[in-house]
């Protein structure tokens, strides 16, 4: 039953976008885009090189309607996000890009180690970038109606980021909600974030390892990060543990915290440094794992709002390299 509602479903996008079903109302909207485009400053062409031949993905609605059919619990995202051997490679990637990293990281502010694991969890370290090109993907979510909106500011900016010549629109590929490059940033977040570290003229985080460490690395200082700090680490909590506490919105000194029994992972106190603090349990129900988090957790946070990935993000660094 659930593969024939699948089968209908997808045949529906099928038809939706079939040249004999929405073909024209689709031009007329491209038409009116295109005029809003040019009018912000995208030249003639850019828009008939980038905006000509696309039509409607229904491979992209399909991805976009499609609901998870099972969820992970944390002990099994972990497992298979932050396995020893991305950590491994982590390892060896960090070394191979040693003098690179240190540099950006110092003069941006940001330790290198973090820099890889978003860059591993992200893309696995640059080898999984997406397969789809971004304007026609883009253009198939702004025009869709779901989130019309949100999609076609990006799109636009997709269009300024062609116009300022970073990419050619046939290089600009990525996952099929339009995140690009090596480091996954929507063309909002291009704008925002990326950097041009080799300067060439162009800020390319599609095949510049320059640009991509140097970009991921300004998103983050730009959202707050402190290179004094780490991100947090796992605790264990005392049997009598208010649950009502791991909450994002529970800040206690770290002192504090060990007044009332939390313990770092093998038992030992906690660091005697008093950073603000907050207890993160990422599966419902359960006490353990537990996570004592600080400021660059939430930064992270800003990247992507996923406590799974957040958390990913930080035990990949603490396995590639020591505290920054």
């Amino acid at each position: 039953m659930l593969n024939t509602a699948r089968t209908l479903a997808i045949f529906s996008l099928v038809f939706l976008f079939s040249p004999f079903a929405g073909a024209q109302e689709f031009q007329t909207w491209l038409q009116e885009l295109r005029a809003e485009a040019h009018a912000k400053g995208i030249s003639a062409a850019i828009l008939d090189e980038a905006l000509g031949q696309i039509k409607p993905i229904p491979r992209v609605i399909e991805l976009d309607r499609r609901q998870p059919e099972f969820t992970l619990t944390f002990t099994q995202y972990r497992d298979r996000v932050v396995p020893r051997a991305r950590i491994r490679k982590g390892r060896a990637k960090f070394l191979a890009n040693r003098a690179l990293l240190e540099e950006i990281g110092q003069k941006i502010g940001v330790q290198p180690r973090f820099i890889v694991a978003l860059w591993g969890i992200e893309t696995d370290f640059g080898r999984v970038t997406g397969g789809f090109k971004v304007i026609p993907a883009l253009a198939t979510l702004a025009y869709d109606g779901r989130r019309s909106a949100y999609f076609r500011k990006e799109l636009l900016n997709a269009l300024r980021i062609l116009n300022e010549g970073h990419i050619a629109p046939k290089d600009m590929v990525g996952s099929w909600a339009g995140a690009m490059g090596q480091c996954q940033f929507m063309p909002s977040s291009f704008l925002a974030h990326a950097i041009d570290y080799d300067g060439d003229g162009r800020r390319d985080i599609w095949t510049t390892r320059q640009d991509v460490f140097a970009s991921a690395a300004n998103y983050l200082a730009k959202s707050g990060w402190r290179s004094d700090q780490t991100w947090g680490r796992e605790v264990t909590l005392p049997a009598d543990f208010d649950r009502a506490m791991a909450d994002l919105k529970v800040r206690k000194p770290i002192g504090a915290w060990q007044a009332l029994g939390v313990r770092r992972a093998d038992g030992g106190d906690l660091p005697s440094r008093q950073l603000a603090a907050s207890i993160v349990l990422p599966e419902k129900g359960k006490m353990s794992p537990a996570y004592m988090v600080y400021n660059n957790y939430r930064t992270t946070l800003l990247w992507n709002r996923s406590t799974y990935f957040a958390l990913a993000v930080g035990l990949l660094a603490d396995g590639i390299g020591a505290d920054g």
